[in-house]
């Protein structure tokens, strides 16, 4: 049985978008056990002798979705399952996210910076469900933050695949008024379509192309290192929690609408320091 942690990893590659082929691979179970790993919960529903998960009972169902949508901040959650009904205290909560927070913090990194214009990083987030042209997709969001400044570029689309990758690079590159030496991203189909035992990476040829014409150098993170583009990885959650909590919106035009007022009056003015 897998350990909480590969669970933790195995989703959270496939909400990033990697294959189960490429997760097996990468985290050396068989497709099989990723496969399962992907329809279990991240908690087993009950665990003897652990009285924290007893007591929050009927909402351990509930804690292991939001957990696996990435939502670790205990106050929120608190808040969350307290309007269900949940009378328990603060403290009973924060005992039981608490060793999901220790499995992203479990390795000290050094802040890394780059020159103005160096580099820029991207990712996708998973937004949940909308309505599209009547049918009901994925909302998924593009982040690039420029490594100097900060600056980020958001846009909202319904698909991760090639057409939208490149567009959106398109989109974020006009909007910044100028192109990054570098491109950092995570180890996506739409960018490497595999990587050998030595690291050396099989590029798609397609994002090669484009890399060429526009003159930017594409790389890839180290597998599951996520903390290697930290800057984007908290923008994304950054438009989770001032962006998206309590938006309303009427499509994906007025969506993306909406983000770029956010863009220019929130986002692009905040003053970054140095630690």
């Amino acid at each position: 049985m897998l350990e909480v942690e590969d669970r933790f990893m195995i989703k959270d590659l496939h909400r990033k978008g990697i294959s189960i082929s490429d997760i097996a691979r990468q985290t050396g179970h068989d497709r099989k056990t990723v496969r399962h790993a992907l329809d279990e919960p991240l908690v087993p529903p009950s665990q003897p002798g652990q009285s924290v998960r007893y007591r929050l009972g009927p909402h351990i169902e509930y804690l292991n979705k939001r957990i696996d949508e990435g939502v670790l901040n205990a106050s929120k959650l608190y808040d969350e399952i307290k309007q269900q009904g949940y009378e328990g205290s603060r403290s009973q909560l924060r005992a039981f996210v608490h060793p999901f927070r220790t499995m992203q913090q479990h390795q000290a990194t050094v802040r890394f910076e780059t020159e103005p214009g160096e580099q820029a990083q991207v990712d996708w987030g998973h937004f949940g469900l909308i309505n599209h042209q009547e049918r009901q997709r994925n909302l998924y969001a593009f982040v690039m933050t420029l490594g100097w400044s900060r600056a980020m570029y958001v846009e909202f689309t319904v698909s991760t695949e090639a057409a939208w990758w490149l567009r959106c690079h398109q989109h974020a590159f006009r909007f910044f008024g100028g192109i990054p030496r570098v491109v950092l991203h995570d180890n996506l189909k739409t960018a490497v379509l595999a990587r050998d035992a030595d690291g050396r990476i099989h590029w798609n040829p397609r994002y090669l192309d484009f890399a060429a014409y526009y003159g930017f150098t594409p790389k890839a993170c180290q597998p599951y290192r996520a903390q290697t583009k930290g800057k984007v990885e908290s923008g994304v959650k950054y438009v989770r929690r001032n962006f998206w909590l309590g938006l309303r919106f009427v499509d994906l035009f007025d969506l993306n609408s909406r983000a770029q007022a956010w863009l220019a009056t929130v986002a692009n003015v905040r003053i970054h320091t140095m630690p």
